[in-house]
């Protein structure tokens, strides 16, 4: 399963809020759900939240192995 824990963590850093990704960056809101429930999203919004931030990958999201997945 990949998770968007570090996206939190890199935008705190960065200083950048949910609200300024929404009204300085044309964010959707619904994109925004979408990651604070871990759910997919396509790699071209990953790739946008790295050129806002000024990150990485790895900065953003991580794969950690779901139980459920192996059986």
């Amino acid at each position: 399963m990949i998770v968007y824990d570090k996206l939190w963590e890199t935008m705190r850093k960065r200083g950048i809020t949910k609200y300024s990704l929404i009204k300085n960056y044309h964010i959707n809101e619904s994109t925004i759900h979408r990651l604070r429930k871990n759910m997919p999203i396509r790699t071209t919004t990953i790739d946008r939240f790295c050129k806002i931030l000024k990150c990485g990958v790895e900065d953003i999201c991580e794969y950690i192995e779901d139980d459920a997945e192996m059986e």
